[in-house]
């Protein structure tokens, strides 16, 4: 029986952090020396993907958002409530360690996304990210993400999708 080369969890102190080392030093930097502060003031929950050991070799971040109904497409926010706003979780930070490109945990990693936030009891209707460049926009595209017209790398993906799914 083949076993996976990494397990999910939630970040916990005992995670190996410092050989973390994606090709981003401000996303190595925010796993070493942020991401800590961050989940013990609740601004955000970060997820690890690990190797055998307890090495991080990949991680996301997730938090509360919400996206104004005014900046949806039009053909989206038709079928939506007239708030101004609806609420959404943001993925904000998505890195995978350079030895595990390729390898789809980075896919891996946003899929375990979109379940924890499709199966949350505290309502949301997306997913959103920030992308950081063109390169990651395509990465979301490719996984069904629509881009915010006025913002196209802004993206987004109804979590109702994820629920059908």
């Amino acid at each position: 029986m083949s076993r996976a080369p990494f397990r999910l969890a939630p970040l916990d102190a005992a995670h190996e952090r410092a050989a973390f080392d994606s090709e981003s030093e401000p996303l190595n930097r925010y796993l070493r020396e942020h991401v800590a502060q961050d989940v013990r003031r609740r601004v955000a929950a970060c997820f690890v993907a690990l190797d055998d050991g307890q090495r991080v070799v990949g991680y996301y971040t997730l938090a509360s958002a919400s996206l104004l109904l005014a900046d949806l497409p039009a053909s989206t926010g038709r079928k939506l409530p007239r708030y101004p706003s609806v609420p959404a979780v943001r993925m904000g930070r998505l890195a995978v360690d350079q030895a595990f490109k390729g390898h789809g945990l980075g896919g891996a990693l946003l899929a375990d996304a979109l379940e924890r936030a499709a199966r949350s009891e505290i309502a949301a209707f997306a997913l959103m990210v920030d992308a950081k460049n063109e390169a990651a926009a395509a990465f979301y595209r490719h996984h069904g993400f629509i881009a915010l017209p006025d913002s196209p790398l802004t993206l987004f993906l109804p979590l109702a999708t994820v629920r059908s799914a």
